[in-house]
């Protein structure tokens, strides 16, 4: 290793871990104006001003719910608990979620996990591939004998997550720059909800329990026969293909979906 490689990984590993990286001192010249450590220091602050800015930029409705100072102290703690091991800040935030289910004290306010998970699912939505969209007229194409084995493949964008707080509404009135009535209330059962990308803009809605099933079985790739049975679980066998239907129409409409796999019986 040369003598600049040497130089290089002390400095990471004191912007990583600042008190265990303490030999790097001995490589840094100070003077009346400011010390070694004042020196280093100034590296180390800015490396996680950055860290805080990636997180602000990216989870503003967190930061809405804890405030600033709050958002700041989860930031940090944070950061020392999973320091960034990517070059792109973009993947920075991916452990948030997870540390605020587990780590006190986030674990006893649930509803700071559940709104990490939709802003992450907001920024997966808009950072996922481009691919074209089917629309209504594309239908047309597929023969009616195939509708019962044919697969659906869903843009790379759509995201399916299920919440307990009713943190999407939160979060559109902090995008739009407006002060939220109250905070996020918890729901009696979990609301499943989609977000996806149509261009450059990013979007969600809440789903009834058997579309947000139908969605999921799409998602593994079964049939459409066997999203019409499966929706018999909430409806009449005679109104599931028509229920099954809507729900591609609406889709399709939204622009979720890429592809339709047709296969003749």
């Amino acid at each position: 290793m040369s003598t600049l490689d040497r130089l290089q990984e002390e400095f990471q590993r004191y912007l990583l871990a600042p008190d265990t990286a303490r030999t790097l001192l001995a490589r840094v010249v100070g003077d009346a104006r400011a010390t070694a450590e004042v020196r280093l220091g100034i590296y180390a602050d800015a490396y996680r001003l950055r860290l805080l800015e990636a997180l602000e930029t990216d989870y503003p409705g967190l930061r809405a719910l804890l405030g600033d100072t709050d958002f700041e102290r989860l930031g940090r703690a944070y950061i020392d608990a999973h320091p960034s091991r990517h070059f792109s800040l973009r993947w920075f935030g991916q452990h948030l979620e997870a540390f605020l289910r587990n780590a006190p004290p986030y674990r006893d306010q649930p509803v700071l996990a559940d709104m990490a998970r939709f802003e992450s699912a907001m920024t997966d939505a808009f950072d996922a591939a481009d691919a074209r969209v089917l629309g209504i007229d594309d239908m047309a194409q597929v023969p009616p004998d195939a509708w019962a084995g044919m697969r659906l493949e869903l843009h790379p964008s759509v995201r399916r997550i299920d919440l307990i707080w009713t943190v999407p509404p939160f979060w559109k009135t902090v995008d739009a720059e407006q002060e939220p009535d109250g905070p996020p209330q918890p729901t009696p059962q979990p609301i499943g909800w989609v977000v996806w990308r149509q261009a450059l803009d990013t979007y969600f809605r809440s789903l009834e329990v058997d579309e947000a099933w139908a969605l999921d079985t799409a998602r593994r790739g079964e049939t459409f026969a066997a999203l019409c049975e499966g929706i018999c679980e909430w409806i009449d066998p005679d109104h599931a293909p028509a229920r099954a239907a809507g729900f591609l129409k609406q889709w399709i409409a939204d622009g979720m979906v890429q592809e339709v796999v047709a296969s003749r019986k």
